[in-house]
């Protein structure tokens, strides 16, 4: 039997009221990863039998310790940058890194769509390629002037002014970041 889409986030949310209520621990496997990070007070990630990472939905979110649980737990920019004392460089922007980043040296990046800035600039260094309305939040997908391309989640009403050929100012917010090694990321030409 399948759910719409609102039946389904009810009946996600009645299930963790009813978890809270009586206080009894779950065990509850899914592959949906909105409904992992929703229901759980810690979700585990794992990979080809193994687990990746184990922590709060919040934690593995915003602190993957591996490229794998990066990508697989939300979207996610894998950008070109370089990495030094502790900080990395992305899109002219010094980002701090998450523990596990590589130490030095060219870096994949792993940056995600809300800590985007995209703002319309006719000297800018990239172009709209589609805009996307999901209701209070827009995705922004831009092409840079070298090839790369970018995914930028912003509000509804940041993205209203946008249009696929917009010139744009692609910029990271000072956010922590994973960076692994030497790797050149796909979406780099």
């Amino acid at each position: 039997m399948l759910l719409d889409a609102r039946v389904r986030a009810q009946l996600r949310d009645e299930i963790r009221r009813v978890q809270l209520d009586v206080g009894t621990t779950t065990l509850f496997v899914t592959h949906d990863q909105e409904e992992a990070l929703a229901m759980a007070d810690r979700v585990g990630v794992m990979s080809a039998g193994r687990l990746q990472q184990l922590a709060t939905p919040v934690e593995l979110y915003n602190r993957p310790r591996t490229a794998f649980v990066a990508e697989f737990v939300g979207l996610t920019n894998r950008l070109a940058g370089v990495v030094d004392n502790a900080e990395t460089t992305v899109l002219g922007t010094r980002l701090p890194l998450l523990e596990g980043s590589a130490t030095s040296g060219d870096a994949t990046v792993f940056v995600r769509p809300e800590s985007v800035q995209v703002t319309p600039r006719d000297d800018g260094n990239g172009r709209v390629l589609s805009v996307s309305f999901l209701g209070s939040l827009c995705r922004i997908h831009t092409r840079l002037a070298d090839g790369a391309e970018v995914l930028a989640q912003v509000s509804n009403t940041e993205g209203a002014n946008l249009a696929a050929g917009t010139p744009v100012q692609v910029s990271i917010r000072p956010t922590p970041v994973l960076a692994t090694s030497g790797r050149k990321p796909d979406n780099i030409n």
